[in-house]
């Protein structure tokens, strides 16, 4: 039997980050900067701005799976029209929040129908743009599957992870959707940034069924702290501006002029991999688990000091 997809993840990310060429974690600082981050982390409280906070379980999954479907994009940030005082991210989630919250979330057979107009007038951007294509094909593959496999009930998408935030995370990474496997070294190397961080928010969104936990108040799912780091471009960029990833000169060059790495190229493949295992050496020295790491440095790459600097970029619908 085959490891599960956040083992998988973890194996393989220690396995490019021991023969990286082009990035290098710096052990050495790994437990000094450990003791700088916070002592407890509790999950950020939903958004009504940016999240559907009200409404039936139902709708509040489909919100969670159809926003985390389309959860990437960062490489064409600078290319799209944000709304004031939000960074590209939030203004998907508030365009989707906003669709959610006056028309209902999409059918599954609606969503199986989508098109790239669709999608742009929700969000308020041009049809014509790619990233509205990509969404568009995505959102489709997630009705397909909602109303394939799960009778179109979001809601028995999370109940098929009985609970279980890893069973959630391996049950969507099954979907084209939630695609997100680059090749290093002639090795697949799973990532699965996506389908994680679903997992993450079903839980924060108190998602979980109460099959899943019969006499339990909480309806956070088990075993988040099996979920690894959520591999983007942010997170390496925090960690590098901060001295525990070191760049190759002629990488960082590349990064500080503003060039995009193509995905799934040996040094975007490192970067990702290398963030994600400093981040489990972090956590070996922390109270934290990955993801609150993560969570902490992606909220910490929010300030003006990290926003200041050129981050890198790739275009690609893993993040």
């Amino acid at each position: 039997m085959s490891k599960p997809i956040c083992e998988q993840v973890r194996t393989r990310c220690a396995w490019v980050a021991g023969r990286s060429r082009s990035v290098r974690i710096e052990t050495g600082a790994v437990e000094a900067y450990a003791a700088g981050l916070p002592a407890a982390a509790e999950p950020a409280p939903p958004d009504p701005a940016t999240e559907l906070t009200e409404g039936s379980r139902e709708s509040r999954a489909a919100f969670v799976v159809c926003l985390d479907a389309i959860n990437f994009g960062s490489g064409w940030w600078p290319t799209i029209r944000k709304r004031p005082g939000h960074s590209g991210y939030f203004t998907v989630a508030a365009g989707l929040t906003e669709r959610f919250r006056e028309a209902g979330p999409w059918s599954t057979l609606e969503l199986g129908d989508l098109n790239p107009a669709t999608i742009a007038a929700v969000l308020g951007q041009d049809a014509g743009h790619p990233l509205m294509t990509d969404y568009a094909r995505a959102l489709r593959d997630v009705g397909e599957r909602v109303e394939a496999d799960h009778g179109g009930r979001f809601t028995a998408v999370i109940d098929a992870a009985a609970g279980s935030a890893p069973a959630l995370a391996g049950l969507l990474s099954g979907w084209r959707a939630f695609a997100d496997v680059s090749t290093y070294d002639g090795c697949e190397v799973p990532f699965f940034k996506r389908a994680q961080i679903a997992a993450a928010d079903a839980s924060r969104m108190g998602l979980a069924g109460p099959t899943a936990v019969a006499g339990a108040k909480s309806r956070a799912l088990r075993h988040l702290d099996r979920l690894t780091a959520f591999a983007d471009n942010l997170v390496p960029h925090v960690l590098r501006v901060d001295g525990v990833l070191r760049l190759d000169p002629a990488l960082e060059q590349r990064i500080e002029a503003g060039e995009l790495l193509e995905h799934g190229s040996p040094a975007e493949v490192e970067l990702r991999a290398c963030a994600v295992h400093a981040i489990e050496l972090l956590a070996g020295v922390s109270p934290l688990t990955p993801a609150q790491i993560d969570a902490a440095l992606w909220h910490r790459g929010r300030s003006p000091r990290y926003k200041s600097l050129p981050r890198p970029r790739s275009r690609n619908t893993a993040y």
